[in-house]
């Protein structure tokens, strides 16, 4: 994890428990993000995904300007730490149908994957796999 996140950046998108759903929702639209970490300070609460939004708000019947994200939100969330590798993140997020893995390590938030960046990764390494055998093949 700690090269993915290297590569790919290690920026984290975080709102308060008590952000209105509808702001959540905007945050992530102007962010290009699927979900935002819920943070009370700096210790991670829960996850928001648009999934949780429709799942918990919309198929309900709730307002989403009125629902605070901590009565829709994943929570505890699912974490993994820099050392783990991506194949373990990839049976992590499917074992727990989740789509978006914080990073944490001491207790701090160092960044966030997705399950795209984990395909993204295996992609770029199988790619690389090939090229070299290619090479060797061909002298």
């Amino acid at each position: 994890m700690r090269h993915l996140l290297q590569s790919k950046g290690n920026a984290v998108y975080a709102v308060a428990p008590e952000t209105p759903v509808l702001e959540a929702l905007r945050h992530m639209a102007e962010a290009g993000v699927g979900a935002l970490l819920v943070m009370r300070g700096e210790t991670l609460v829960g996850v928001i995904s648009e999934r949780d939004y429709a799942r918990k708000v919309i198929l309900k019947g709730r307002a989403s300007a009125q629902t605070p994200v901590n009565e829709i939100m994943s929570s505890p969330p699912v974490t993994v730490t820099p050392e783990y590798d991506v194949l373990e993140c990839m049976r992590l997020c499917t074992d727990s149908r989740i789509r978006h893995l914080p990073v944490v390590e001491n207790g701090r938030v160092v960044g966030v994957v997705s399950i795209g960046d984990l395909v993204k990764a295996v992609i770029d390494e199988q790619a690389e796999q090939i090229d070299t055998l290619q090479r060797y093949i061909t002298g």
